[in-house]
This record gives structure tokens, C-alpha cells and sequence, in this order.
């Protein structure tokens, strides 16, 4: 796991980002004690800093009305769909499309998140997805934990390294960029506003509405999100491919929605779901299927299940290839001596070497412990017994076959399929 720590790491670099001298920028010079502050992205910093700790005095000074916490836990759902549902599968990965009316919803819903405009979100995400775990990664989970959860926000990016991603579709669609071009006042009213109205006027708390229903709610939502950057990259299996980093666990998806099963998404974005199994929990999954029953959403993708079966039995064969790697096989046929099979017949009786289908067997230390008996072995010795080992006398089971191949010694010239083997 690479270092808890916000400053730069060494990291795998895409191909088209490297620094160009004549575009110089305060991120292109490492950290230190005189220029820390230039490197600071101050209006991500104030924002980030500055909730917890109003959360924390609302929660030391003043009491949480039974309405306002339930108001607070039912919007934190609402904005954290907003932004699973809509900025992550509906509008950076075109997963599935939705009504008009819905997807206005959805713009209110993810700008109470308060996490960037949907166009300035979903640039960066896909950007994330094209150049995965490389410097051109907005938040390279190579860099650590702490980086890729929160410091890549702290900290300015530098636009000559942050990888490029095609967001023409956005940029051609009218409601996206009105949000984007006033995503501040949807922002200050969805995030702030609005949360501490409902509880204001609604049963007359207003402190409460804007500590806990707003504030407070407003840091889970952040950091439940931010756990799809960082945790997910770290914490879980790989089922579908283990060349980069994402991760499935049941603890990411649910702090994150239904958003933990990471390694299945970063394998198959396009598809609407992150859990694919019945019983993973995928909040997310369902709201999308639930409005598809009424036509609000729509255009449902999923990748082929006989492509997604592939990857996950080439990672169990994988697997499978690692563990087999632990034991031993014997000695490898290529590396045995070859004999003629007047030479193993010569030498067979001194050795106690039996022959069975082309490769030689040293039976010395076997024959007391023999299932069959003592008799049949010391018979078998300086003769083929393929046939007789294949069922002529017994036809002997996958752990008789593999302990004989910890017995090998040679190799019988002219052994047909072994010697072919051999030969190659």
C-alpha cells in the first residue's frame, strides 16, 4: 500500500502527460516549507476544512430534534443518489438514459452533494477511468490513500498532467452547462439553503436544519464519495481483472451506495449496475431498475453475461495458476534424462524403476506403502504397466497419478506422446 500521505509519490506516467518546460506550473515543484500555500487549492480546502468542524460545534452545542435527523438522513440519501445515480452513472458513463423531468431532479439532487458541477465531475471521472492508476489519474490511488481521498482536492491540479476526456456531449447539452455556469448558486441554495429551509419552516429548526441537515449531512456525503476514489482502491478482491487497482467490498458499497464494487465497474463502466449479484448491496442498481418499471429511466445497459463469466474465470484460472505454482509437481519432463528401453530394463531392478506411459518411475520408497501391496509393485519392476495403471489391473485415481509424478527419474526414448512432448 503506498504511503498515507498527501504529497507526491512516485507514479506510473501516461504517455501524453509528461511536463512540458514552456507550460511550467507550481505542481511541476515538489512541496515545501516556502511554497506549501502556493500549492493549496484554497477553495476546495476552505470548503473541505471548514464542514467538519462546523458540524462538530453544532453537535457540541446544540441538540438533534428527532425531525431533523431523519430529514438529514433521508437528504443525505437524496444528494448521495444525486450524485451515484446521476453525475457517476447517468451522465459520466451514459449508463442508462432518463426522463427530462427526472434528470432535472437529479441536477437539484447532485448539486446539494456540493461536489463540483456535473461537467466539471464527470471530466475528471472519465478522465480517471481512461488513464487509471498513472499521473494522468486526477486522483492516482498510486499516490496513497489520503491523495487519492481527499488531497488531490487540497492541493491544485496541474492541467498539463491531468489526462484529457472527451465531455462533447456535455458541453452540447443546455441544462449541464446552465448548472455548470451557475453551479454556485445551486450549490449555496441545494447544499445549504434549502436543507435548513425544509427543517426551518417545516417544525421550527432552523440551527438544526443548517448543523445537521446540511453541514453535518453535507461531510458524509463527501466522504462516503471520496471512499470510491480512495477505499475502493484499496480495501477488497479483484474478481475481473487485477492489472490496476480498483476492488470489490461489501464495506465500500455501503458507504458509497452501492458504489464499492469498484474492480466490476472499472472492468464494465458502461454498465448501469456495480453489483451484479442478487445479494451485493447496490442501492444505486435498484432506483434505476425501480424507475425503469415506469419508464422514468430507460435504455438500461449491461455487458453481456458470457463476457462478464470470461473475465471472472480468467481471474479464478489465474488464481488457480498461483496456488498451483506453491506445490511440487515433480520434476519437469524436459528437465529429465532419456533412456533407451534396453537401458531401462537394465537398470530398473537395481533402481526399482517401473515405466508407465513413456516416463520412469523410481518406486524405492513406495513399495511398503504400497495400497495394492508389496507383490504387484516388485512385479511391475523394468515393465510398461501404462495399461495395467490405466485400469488393466486397477485404474488409479488423480492422487496415485500425481504422487507418481513426484517419483519421475526419466524418460523412455520413442515414449510416444511424453517423448513428443520432450522433442518440441
Amino acid at each position: 500500500m503506498a504511503a498515507f500521505s498527501i504529497s507526491e509519490q512516485p507514479a506510473k506516467v501516461a504517455p501524453n502527460t509528461q511536463t512540458n518546460p514552456k507550460n511550467w506550473h507550481i505542481r511541476d515543484d515538489p512541496i515545501t516549507w516556502k511554497n506549501w500555500h502556493k500549492h493549496v487549492n484554497w477553495i476546495h480546502a476552505t470548503l473541505l476544512l471548514s464542514t467538519p468542524l462546523i458540524a462538530l460545534y453544532g453537535l457540541l452545542m446544540f441538540e438533534i430534534q428527532r425531525k431533523t435527523a431523519i430529514w438529514a438522513v433521508f437528504y443525505y440519501y437524496i444528494t448521495g443518489l444525486g450524485i451515484t445515480a446521476g453525475h457517476h452513472r447517468l451522465w459520466a458513463h451514459r449508463a442508462y438514459k432518463v426522463s427530462r423531468p427526472f434528470e432535472i431532479f437529479l441536477i437539484l439532487a447532485c448539486s446539494g452533494a456540493v461536489e463540483g458541477s456535473i461537467r466539471w465531475w464527470c471530466k475528471g471521472h472519465r478522465a480517471h477511468h481512461r488513464w487509471t492508476d498513472t499521473d494522468a489519474d486526477p486522483y492516482n490511488a498510486d499516490k496513497g490513500l489520503i491523495y487519492s481521498h481527499i488531497g488531490w482536492m487540497l492541493l491544485k491540479q496541474n492541467p498539463n498532467r491531468v489526462g484529457k476526456a472527451d465531455i462533447s456531449d456535455l458541453n452540447a447539452d443546455p441544462l449541464i452547462m446552465f448548472q455548470h455556469k451557475n453551479y454556485w448558486i445551486f450549490a449555496l441554495f441545494m447544499g445549504f439553503l434549502f436543507p435548513t429551509m425544509v427543517a426551518g419552516f417545516g417544525w421550527g429548526d432552523w440551527r438544526g436544519g443548517f448543523f445537521f441537515a446540511a453541514v453535518l449531512r453535507l461531510v458524509f456525503v463527501h466522504h462516503a464519495t471520496f471512499c470510491v476514489n480512495s477505499l475502493a482502491h484499496y480495501l477488497g478482491d479483484t474478481p475481473f481483472d487485477d492489472r490496476r487497482s480498483p476492488r470489490d467490498h461489501f464495506i465500500t458499497a455501503l458507504l458509497s451506495l452501492g458504489e464499492g464494487y469498484h474492480n466490476f465497474h472499472h472492468e464494465f463502466p458502461m454498465d448501469y449496475r456495480n453489483a451484479v449479484k442478487f445479494y451485493q448491496y447496490d442501492p444505486t442498481k435498484w432506483l434505476i431498475r425501480f424507475l425503469s418499471y415506469f419508464g422514468v429511466a430507460h435504455h438500461l445497459k449491461k455487458f453481456p453475461e458470457n463476457e462478464i463469466n470470461k473475465s471472472m474465470i480468467i481471474m479464478k484460472q489465474k488464481k488457480l495458476d498461483r496456488e498451483k505454482l506453491k506445490l511440487d509437481w515433480g520434476k519437469p519432463l524436459d528437465k529429465l534424462p532419456i533412456y533407451t528401453f534396453e537401458q531401462y530394463v537394465e537398470y530398473a531392478k537395481e533402481n526399482n524403476w517401473i515405466c508407465i506411459e513413456g516416463v520412469i518411475h523410481d518406486v524405492s520408497e513406495f513399495i511398503e506403502e504400497h495400497p495394492g501391496g508389496r507383490s504387484i509393485l516388485t512385479a511391475s519392476i523394468g515393465k510398461d504397466m501404462t495399461a495395467s495403471f490405466n485400469g488393466g489391473v486397477y485404474d488409479h485415481s488423480n492422487a496415485a497419478r500425481n504422487l507418481m509424478a513426484s517419483l519421475r527419474v526419466g524418460i523412455v526414448a520413442g515414449g510416444g506422446e511424453v517423448e513428443c512432448r520432450k522433442t518440441k
